[in-house]
Order: C-alpha cells, then structure tokens, then sequence
C-alpha cells in the first residue's frame, strides 16, 4: 500500500518538472508533451513526440503549427526522464543473447531473444525489481524456449522523469545476482534412441515413437544419429545403453516399458548400465511415469507410453533444458507439480498455455 502511495506522489510532482518557455528559446531541451499537427485531409497524428529534444531546424514548424511557447522539461542533475531511464534499465536486466529495442517511447521498452534458446529468469530478483517504486517489468515465465527476436519482456519507467537514486537502486537489484534475463543457446547435440517392445521388435505392431523423437530433437537443432529397436530384456537393454555410451553420444534416449507391470524392465535396464542419480516419476500429467538419470555427464531418459498419445509431455519440459547443459534433478522434476497439469486442449497451444510454467 505505501508503495502505491509513492507512486501516486511521484505522479502528482510531475508537473513541476515542466516549465514554459518561447519557441526560440527551447533548442536543445526537452519538450514535456506530445505536440500534434493536423493536416485537413492528409494528416494528424504526433508531429513531435515527448521526450523530443528541440533542434534549431525545428523551431519554424513549430511556429507554423501555432507554438509561441513550449513545455519543457527542467530536470535537476538528480532526476532522469523516463526514455534515458528505460535505456538504463534494460542495460541493467539484460544478460547473455537478449537484446533490445532502440526506440524507447514513454518509458517503455521490450526486450527480445537474440537467438534460439531456452529463456531463464531470476524470478526471485523480477518480484524484487517491482517491489521497487516508479518502476515495473513483465515477462514470460522461466524455462520456456524461445525463438531469435521473439519478445521475452517489457519494462516501464511509470513516471514521466524519475529519480537517479530509485533508478540507481533498480539497476542494482536487477544486476546483484547477475542480469535478471538470459538466453542459453541450444547445443547440437548427438542423440540416441531406444524403442523396446517386444511386439515392436517382432514386427507386429510399427514403431512411432521414432518419427515424434525425431521431431522433437530436430526442432531444437540436435541429431537423431541411432535407433536401436529391442526386445523387452532387462540385459539386452543394458548392453545397448553401454553401447551408445562407447560411442559417445551425448543424450540417450529410452521409449516404453517405463510403468510398474512384471514385463517394463526397461527402468531395470537403464539402472544395470551404470546409470547414476535415476529419479523415477515426475510431478507432471501427461508423464508421470518419466525417468531420469546420468551416466558421469550423459542424461539417460525414459519416455512413458503416453509421449505417442499427448503431442506434449513431461519430455517437452525436460529436454530443452538437457539441450543447454542444464541437469535436472528429482527437485526440478517436483517442481514442476505447479503448472504440470495439461487439461489436453483440442487444439494444442503449447507453450501459449499454462503447461510446465512453473
């Protein structure tokens, strides 16, 4: 409540900041005002825009436009207007790979995604940041992969001029653990895949889960270079796993046999191999019978049978964060509880959509 208070002083003071001077006087500041011209028939809109600093080249427009006299603003060496105020903060929030606009207009400013990539945000610091008067910034949330250019953020200086010390100490809260907004590029990583069924690798029913893997893993730029189909054998899985380990491959990836029935030994399997930190089940809906586990640096996942009936799962969470080296634990695959419930639109709007937003 008191920081509402304060913004709505700042807002009543603004007018002091704003001073009456002839036209031929203003060159080199600052007009306090948009100034509109209308043209019978061919125009009207914004002739010059606030924040717009007077050139001499100016001044005879403005006469013609009836101007004797401007508002300008009359900014003491403590205050800041809001568009060089924008430009600091967003120098401020911006780390690696986000870029952004060099246009401010009211104080506002989007920031954007220089590459493909996975967006993460400092959460803890963003609520911070806005705990800060005269000042505001919204995204969208952390852990979402984003495409170059694609709009990430906006922020807005909320008064017309603000004050050096708030602006200074937003900037220091938007930097103090590091920028609040970065991009981690996607790797090209070398993928292998096993499909275990025994009805699959007897041939009696086709394989699918291949062509949604792939898909899923082109996507981001990575290869699908091995598909190995298997039979439902505990030491067959196991053999295969320490096979794609030799030749270096950098993700592994298993499909089926990942529930609790006498015949999934796929898990077993993946664990026999010299798979280390496995976490089993994720708080997530499709794909909770997810696992996950690391052979030294080598994710080795296991996709639940509902990846070949949901276009989105829990694997669509996971995967863009094994793709920028990130590692995963049993408390990141618990996190993900909030914002792990997919209520399976008829048409999928993933990421436009509440799934996986923690």
């Amino acid at each position: 409540m008191l920081r509402n208070i304060a913004k709505d002083n700042s807002m009543d003071q603004q007018s002091s900041y704003a001073k009456k001077i002839r036209v031929e006087k203003a060159i080199g500041m600052s007009i306090a005002h948009d100034i509109t011209e209308i043209r019978p028939g061919e125009f009207k809109g914004v002739a010059f825009k606030k924040g717009h600093k007077v050139e001499q080249k100016d001044i005879c427009r403005l006469m013609r436009l009836g101007k004797k006299h401007l508002y300008v603003l009359d900014l003491s060496i403590d205050m800041v207007h809001e568009d060089e105020a924008a430009f600091e903060l967003a120098r401020g929030l911006s780390g690696k790979n986000v870029i952004y606009e060099d246009s401010p207009r009211e104080g506002k400013l989007r920031l954007r995604a220089k590459h493909d990539g996975l967006l993460k945000i400092d959460v803890d610091s963003l609520i911070e940041f806005n705990m800060i008067e005269d000042v505001m910034c919204a995204s969208l949330h952390t852990n979402i992969p984003v495409k170059k250019n694609q709009d990430i953020a906006g922020l807005r200086i909320l008064p017309l001029v603000i004050k050096r010390k708030i602006l200074d100490n937003a900037i220091r809260v938007a930097k103090r653990m590091g920028p609040i907004f970065t991009i981690k590029k996607f790797k090209p990583l070398k993928v292998g895949l096993l499909v275990t069924g025994s009805e699959i690798f007897e041939g009696l029913i086709e394989d699918r889960f291949e062509g949604i893997v792939r898909k899923k893993v082109e996507y981001y730029g990575s290869r699908l270079v091995e598909t190995l189909i298997l039979p439902d054998e505990k030491t067959i899985i196991t053999k295969n796993i320490e096979k794609l380990l030799q030749n270096n491959i950098d993700i592994i990836i298993a499909t089926g046999g990942m529930s609790v029935d006498p015949d999934d030994v796929t898990r077993r399997g993946i664990m026999d191999a010299g798979v280390e930190r496995v976490y089993y089940g994720a708080a997530v809906l499709p794909g909770a019978m997810f696992q996950l586990g690391y052979s030294k640096n080598v994710p080795v996942i296991g996709i639940p049978a509902c990846a070949l009936y949901h276009e989105i799962t829990v694997f669509d969470l996971i995967l863009p964060r094994l793709l920028v080296d990130e590692r995963p634990d049993g408390r990141d695959l618990a996190k993900l509880a909030h914002g792990g419930f997919c209520i399976n639109c008829d048409v999928c709007r993933y990421p436009a959509c509440s799934f996986g937003k923690v």
